[in-house]
């Protein structure tokens, strides 16, 4: 039986929750929990989390009425050497987010056994902490794998394998290429395809000899045939049980949002190898935080192939809208675009060189004295910035670098998102409301046009505020409507960590100045909040949070981190390896956020919700008094 009602999370609860929401004009409030994350049953904890377990379902039933959204990661298949959902494929699901646990019962005309199932999670090495187990339950899935494929294709009732037919024909697309990848991984010794020695299997989808090509894949499919169908298998029970939990989301009025990644994995730039720019890669210009840029070594798109001269989708383009309107279509809560500046003005270098001007990078559309990219770049010389501030030049790494644009040339930057991405949010029933953009970092003139001709929702992080800057966008008095609000990302630490870094120290000084001149300016008190604020980490954390509630932002997101109190790093940038990308919500995560609540580490909405309140002014706290008092008592209840 499925969690019907939350011990703390009563109807009435919920009800003045949303109502404090309503009040202080939040459309959304979402939950970031990406999959690997989700707590699992004991009878179904094998080392990974997915959103397709019974647990799964028990806190989609805890969260909503609070909660509208659930913001997932990037849902692709991960190599085994890198745990990475951002380097994961941009069509194959993550098998890991298979329920095995369901393929035990008579809906799957039990394909894999329950012995097999106990003993993949009596072994789970990390079954007593909150973590993912990845090698583990990467090798015990490839063990499950071959026992229900090989029961799936003796004993699954026609039905099932009618619809496996169809799922098959109807994605073959991008299936095939996957599942021949698996093939090639096998009979070159390595998943990792510029290191195969066969040439031909390196090239095969962009080879000349077509009639070479296409006799090495029939002999390929042929020799491993097993291989390929149980890929397809693996794909179709993911996808399936996906559909399962959107509809079940759906029902109870819980809206999931995807995760689109920047990067493409080393199994699509295999398949797709002819449509991306040879010799570049994306990346990040030096800044602050790295004096030599960010060299993501990821593939840039081949402008010449994403659109025709005549301003039709090319071979790339149409791609990406396949890819999008995937993904619109099995996640009608949206989709969160990662590094929405790498599809409107992307920074380049050449492969095996740092993002540097001086070695060559520069911005694939605003480098129209490049010697390599000019020919790409909608900018012109005019449009360059030849002011110099503060007695310097600006180079082409500024983000002020280009500073004048035409109506013209601001739809041509703006044309990936107009054409691929709103338009395959359109045939999906759906407007640019359910675009997330993430815009964080260097923000260049012409990404900040395109953000503004679109009305597209941007991301402002509070703790990355420069709160020496009075009009910093990140700050709570600073943000628009139009945006999506948080304390951090999964790439942040949890925001009590960054608190207590600061307590106690002239560094915090800014920061609470700012917060009590936004959040607490009617409050008679301040000297004494300021100085709680200064010492004590978690009250300073609390207060982050409720800047993003009491900000203009329609929308707000939290890391389940900082929610539940979780002192712990999801993922530490420039690292790999564990601990990153394994950390899980407890499977307790009832009576542990409960236990934080107690303790003043997991977030007391009602608290903040009348902080947020409050700060809006007195007027607003006169005309909210009765919900006011409500959030009160709520507060009050033990």
């Amino acid at each position: 039986m499925l969690l019907e009602k939350s011990k703390l999370f009563s109807a009435s609860y919920k009800q003045t929750i949303k109502e404090a929401l309503d009040a202080l004009g939040k459309k959304n409030l979402a939950l970031i929990l990406q999959g690997v994350s989700f707590p699992a049953n004991d009878n179904e904890n094998t080392g990974f989390g997915t959103y397709n377990s019974d647990k799964a379902k028990e806190l989609f039933e805890y969260i909503k009425g609070i909660f509208t959204t659930l913001q997932l990661g990037p849902a692709g298949k991960t190599k085994l050497s890198d745990s990475s959902p951002y380097t994961g494929t941009v069509f194959s699901k993550n098998p890991l987010f298979i329920n095995l646990k369901d393929l035990t019962t008579e809906k799957w005309d039990k394909i894999l056994s329950q012995k097999t199932l106990d003993k993949i999670i009596e072994f789970n090495p990390k079954k007593a902490e909150n973590r993912a187990a990845y090698i583990y339950a990467n090798e015990n899935l490839e063990l499950a794998a071959n026992e229900f494929y090989k029961n799936f294709k003796k004993n699954a009732s026609k039905g099932l394998k009618k619809e496996f037919e169809t799922f098959k024909k109807e994605n073959a697309f991008w299936l095939d290429k996957d599942a021949l990848y698996e093939a090639l991984s096998i009979e070159n010794n390595s998943d990792y395809w510029p290191q195969w020695q066969d040439e031909l299997d390196r090239t095969l989808f962009c080879t000349k000899d077509e009639k070479a090509a296409k006799k090495r894949i029939e002999k390929i499919e042929k020799k491993y045939q097993d291989t390929i169908e149980k890929y397809k298998l693996e794909q179709f029970i993911v996808q399936k049980q996906s559909d399962e939990t959107l509809e079940y989301c759906k029902k109870i009025g819980l809206k999931l949002i995807a995760d689109r990644q920047v990067a493409f994995s080393d199994r699509d730039n295999w398949a797709y190898q002819s449509l991306f720019l040879d010799g570049w890669c994306l990346g990040c210009p030096p800044d602050y935080f790295s004096e030599d840029g960010q060299a993501w070594g990821f593939s840039v798109l081949d402008p010449e192939k994403l659109f025709n001269k005549d301003g039709s989708l090319g071979e790339a383009g149409i791609l990406l809208k396949k890819l999008y309107t995937k993904m619109f279509k099995e996640n009608p809560g949206g989709v969160r675009i990662d590094h929405t500046v790498g599809l409107i003005d992307p920074w380049v270098y050449k492969k095996g060189c740092l993002p540097k001007v001086e070695e060559g990078a520069g911005r694939l559309y605003s480098s129209p004295n490049h010697p390599e990219l000019a020919k790409y770049s909608i900018a012109k010389e005019e449009n360059i910035n030849k002011t110099p501030i503060d007695g310097k030049f600006v180079t082409p790494d500024d983000e002020k670098w280009i500073n004048n644009l035409s109506d013209e040339q601001v739809a041509l930057y703006g044309r990936m998102i107009e054409k691929i991405v709103i338009a395959s949010a359109q045939e999906c029933g759906l407007d640019k409301n359910s675009i997330v953009a993430e815009d964080l970092g260097t923000l260049t003139y012409p990404v900040m046009q395109v953000m503004k001709k679109y009305e597209l929702q941007g991301m402002k992080l509070v703790q990355f505020v420069v709160a020496e800057e009075s009009d910093h966008p990140y700050r709570c008095k600073n943000i628009t409507p139009n945006s999506w609000t948080m304390v951090g990302t999964h790439d942040n630490e949890p925001i009590r960590m960054w608190a207590s870094k600061l307590v106690n120290t002239e560094e915090a000084n800014p920061y609470i100045r700012n917060l009590i001149e936004d959040l607490c300016a009617e409050f008679g008190n301040k000297d004494e909040i300021w100085h709680r604020m200064y010492t004590d980490e978690k009250f300073f954390g609390f207060m982050k949070l409720v800047e993003c509630f009491a900000s203009k932002s329609e929308n707000v997101q939290i890391f389940f981190t900082d929610f539940f109190g979780i002192n712990e790093v999801y993922n530490v940038p420039g690292t790999s390896g564990d601990p990153n990308w394994t950390l899980r919500l407890p499977n307790n995560f009832e009576e542990f956020y409960k236990e934080k609540l107690q303790t003043g580490e997991a977030l007391n909405l009602p608290l903040a919700m009348i902080y947020a309140m409050k700060a809006r002014g007195w007027e607003f706290y006169k005309n909210h008094q009765e919900l006011l008092e409500k959030l009160e008592q709520l507060v009050n209840e033990k």
